[in-house]
């Protein structure tokens, strides 16, 4: 009769939630192998075993947060109106980063020495943006995709820092911030 597996992917996903929380709200310091396993209630041999090691637990914490951010993103349907599109996208794209800000920070910061982030993994976020900026013609999805990133980032990050404390400001900056961003595209869009 085979071994049970006790390494399984429950225990997998808790141990990167746990080393989120510590990376994000006690510093890279914090992030110890022995400390992880006894948080999450395993043994370092069963960290070991499902990572390899510490840099290997980072790279796919790394990895795991911008899939889960994806996914989100992902899920958001298209409406036909690019403007309404990119808003809808914003919104999701916060609605990932306040339900586990944990990952969010680790996706977003150095959060330990030596680990460089991977920049393609990085540029994932954008897919959508860049497909919706493609889909209204824009001659630059790129930059535009990067504008609205950047837009609502900013956004996420001063709710997070608890500087914006009325959820409803959120979209409605979105849209102003929007509105002449797209006016210009409705012209050339295969969407008018």
């Amino acid at each position: 009769m085979p071994r049970p597996k006790t390494h399984d992917e429950a225990l997998r996903v808790r141990l990167l939630d746990r080393a989120g929380e510590l990376l994000s709200s006690e510093g890279p310091e914090a992030l110890s192998l022995r400390r992880l396993a006894a948080d999450v209630g395993t043994s370092t041999t069963a960290v070991y075993s499902l990572f390899g090691g510490k840099p290997a637990l980072v790279r796919e914490l790394y990895v795991a947060a911008f899939q889960r951010f994806g996914g989100r993103l992902g899920e958001v349907g298209r409406t036909g109106e690019p403007a309404e599109d990119l808003v809808q996208l914003g919104l999701a794209y916060r609605t990932a980063a306040l339900a586990e800000p944990h990952l969010y920070l680790i996706m977003f910061t150095k959060a330990v020495a030596g680990f460089e982030p991977d920049h393609e993994v990085a540029v994932q976020v954008l897919g959508p943006l860049v497909e919706v900026g493609r889909l209204a013609g824009l001659p630059d999805p790129e930059t535009a995709a990067m504008t609205v990133w950047g837009l609502v980032h900013g956004l996420v990050s001063l709710e997070l820092n608890g500087n914006l404390t009325d959820a409803g400001q959120v979209e409605r900056v979105l849209r102003a911030g929007l509105a002449g961003f797209t006016v210009s595209v409705a012209a050339t869009s295969p969407y008018a």
